[in-house]
């Protein structure tokens, strides 16, 4: 599917109109203007799309499972059928190469491939039954059934470094959909051209699989379109991938509210890895190289970059020669943006300047990778250097390893904590894992952090400023769950429940029936 950029927003099944005001996306490679202009929504048509949502919510949920996989299944389908024209586009919009816009494609359509099958075995509803006990003393039991249901039309925030896995067609529109929520996506200021690709797609896969009009929508547009999507009150939930202020904003929209909504808000996270003495002697210099290689991935841009590093007071020599010589040579490379570009620049140089910090070594150019070094003491006494530096820099941090612990203690929340030991000496640090696993989203042994599998069991949250909420996940098939509530039915007849809960099981799920799983 190949069509002309029309640069206006996707209300529904229609198109929004041309307004005096444009937004524009940027190469930035080249500082150039890309065309065309897009169109920010005008207030008529946020409410054209919010009424359309309202109007979707209960048709949307009361869909079938079986037609709401049909219907992820057609976006991935889309996606897959527009991916030359999102390869062609995406590295004009954000400075990364064709191949990674390729394989970000093939990880959004594994994504929703991956809930389209969650929804059709459909036991994620989580249902329950108790049965009626009449002639219990001293008190009869009701019969109780209970199951998650959508919360009902959510507001997506693309994410400026994912164009698309955590953007239009992304993982929150994918959970949102699946759970049976209608969804607003609010486009990124620095990926126009491939919202509207992705909208499109999820546009006609909506007409074709015969989804209510409203299901979806996609809105061009500044910070004060986002504000009013979040306090319009058709919206029960958001869904977020960016900066820490930009997330803890919404979050306070979202609370003010006469009724207030969750907010899941990706946020900040420096993913701290901690290497012990045994393998850092074993394995000193290949540590340094995949340090090097996780550190520099995607200049940088990825909320699991390694940007803190805990090392022992002893045997760092060849660590140290190693990764100072491969950031020495390192070269810099394009960033999303220029906001991003700057931003970098400006940390780097924060970091430089902070007291009893050492610049180990600073690459050349926009985007050069950097690291510095600070011993314990020094890092216990500045909390901002536990600030997120988004691009390729980390601080390592040397002292005793039976500090850590109470290090860690203090250390904010984070996506991932990585851990390299042996096996031994991973038994002998019990206290070293579970302080650090309090602190984090997703534990890894002797690996690095950036690379999040999309699967069931992926955890990709955290406490906060991670993420808004550390008890859900953006990644894996638990991300549904963010965009639902649990309503329970008394003594209902079985012809009004959810086929979920009736007595025959009529869709074959596994349920909890009288405090036993059944199938």
């Amino acid at each position: 599917m190949t069509n002309t950029l029309q640069g206006t927003s996707i209300i529904g099944f229609s198109r929004g109109s041309e307004t005096t005001a444009t937004l524009h996306g940027v190469n930035p490679a080249t500082g150039e203007t890309l065309e065309p202009h897009y169109y920010p929504a005008r207030k008529e048509e946020l409410a054209k799309s919010l009424e359309l949502a309202s109007k979707a919510a209960t048709p949307f949920a009361d869909t079938t499972p079986k037609k709401r996989a049909s219907f992820l299944n057609a976006i991935a389908t889309e996606i897959e059928n527009s991916v030359d024209e999102l390869a062609t586009r995406g590295p004009l919009e954000t400075g990364l190469p064709e191949a990674r816009i390729r394989g970000e494609a093939g990880r959004t359509c594994g994504q929703l491939r991956m809930f389209a099958q969650l929804v059709e075995e459909g036991s994620w509803v989580n249902a329950r039954i108790d049965h009626a006990i009449p002639d219990r003393t001293p008190l009869p039991k009701p019969d109780l059934r209970c199951m998650l249901r959508p919360l009902g039309p959510v507001a997506v925030f693309c994410a400026s470094n994912f164009p698309l896995a955590f953007s239009t067609a992304g993982g929150d529109t994918a959970s949102a959909l699946a759970a049976g929520c209608p969804v607003i996506v609010k486009a990124h200021r620095s990926h126009p051209g491939m919202a509207e690709i992705a909208g499109r797609c999820i546009q006609k896969a909506a007409q074709d699989t015969g989804m209510p009009e409203g299901t979806f929508s996609l809105l061009f547009g500044a910070q004060d379109l986002g504000q009013a999507l979040v306090e319009a009150p058709v919206i029960q939930a958001v869904g977020f991938t960016g900066s820490q202020s930009g997330g803890t904003a919404l979050m306070k929209i979202a609370a003010a509210r006469p009724q207030p909504i969750p907010v899941y808000a990706e946020m900040s996270s420096i993913n701290p890895v901690v290497i012990l003495p045994e393998v850092l002697a074993e394995k000193g210099e290949t540590l340094a190289e995949g340090l090097f290689g996780s550190l520099v991935l995607g200049v940088g841009q990825f909320c699991t970059n390694p940007g803190l590093v805990f090392l022992p007071e002893n045997g760092t020599e060849l660590f140290f020669k190693k990764i100072t010589e491969l950031v020495s040579d390192g070269a810099g490379a394009t960033m999303l943006n220029a906001g991003t570009a700057s931003a970098y620049q400006e940390r780097v140089k924060e970091l430089s300047e902070s007291n009893g910090v050492t610049t180990l070594a600073l690459a050349d150019g926009e985007g050069a990778p950097a690291i510095f070094s600070i011993s314990q003491e020094a890092f216990t006494n500045d909390a901002s250097l536990q600030e997120e530096c988004f691009g390729p820099a980390t601080l390592i941090v040397t002292g005793p390893i039976e500090n850590l612990p109470a290090l860690f203690a203090k250390l904010e929340g984070q996506l991932t904590g990585t851990i390299h030991a042996t096996e031994a000496e991973l038994s002998a640090n019990t206290t070293i894992v579970r302080t650090l696993q309090n602190r984090v989203g997703r534990l890894i042994f002797n690996g690095f952090p950036t690379g999040v599998e999309v699967c069931p069991s992926m955890v990709h949250g955290g406490p906060y400023p991670a993420t808004s909420d550390g008890r859900s996940t953006s990644v894996g098939t638990l991300a549904v769950e963010r965009f639902t509530r649990t309503i329970s039915w008394q003594d209902f007849p079985d012809s009004a429940l959810p086929a979920e809960l009736q007595e025959a099981n009529p869709l074959n799920i596994k349920r909890i029936v009288n405090n036993t799983h059944t199938s």
